[in-house]
């Protein structure tokens, strides 16, 4: 069951056409099986859901993902706590989302399927 603000997702990079030896290599090493979406995304469900993104040549760190019922609610609750948004609410298939940096410098990202 998702849970507002609760970890929901792990998104991790895949660039260079690596996207398909990066799903060889979960696939042999842990059993791990795939859903693509298009050329670029592949999502897994082991455990924690994610996916590997291999739409961007630049190299980028894990993007960690939160839940939330109602984005345009978190989204100020995230700026009025001294969040930046970099990334402002955007559909993908299967919801909307928006990224922003915590006062560390980290990226992170809440979707919702509305």
């Amino acid at each position: 069951m998702r849970e507002d603000g609760k970890l929901d997702y792990l998104e991790m990079q895949a660039a260079n056409g690596t996207l398909d030896s990066v799903k060889a290599f979960y696939s042999a090493a842990f059993g791990w099986t795939f859903t693509d979406y298009g050329p670029t995304y592949s999502a897994y469900s082991e455990g924690l859901d994610g996916g590997f993104d291999s739409s961007t040549t630049r190299e980028t760190k894990p993007l960690p993902v939160l839940y939330s019922a109602d984005l345009e609610r978190t989204l100020d609750a995230v700026t009025e706590a001294g969040g930046k948004i970099v990334r402002p609410i955007f559909s993908f298939p299967g919801g909307r989302r928006f990224h922003f940096t915590d006062p560390a410098g980290n990226e992170l990202a809440v979707w919702s399927e509305k």
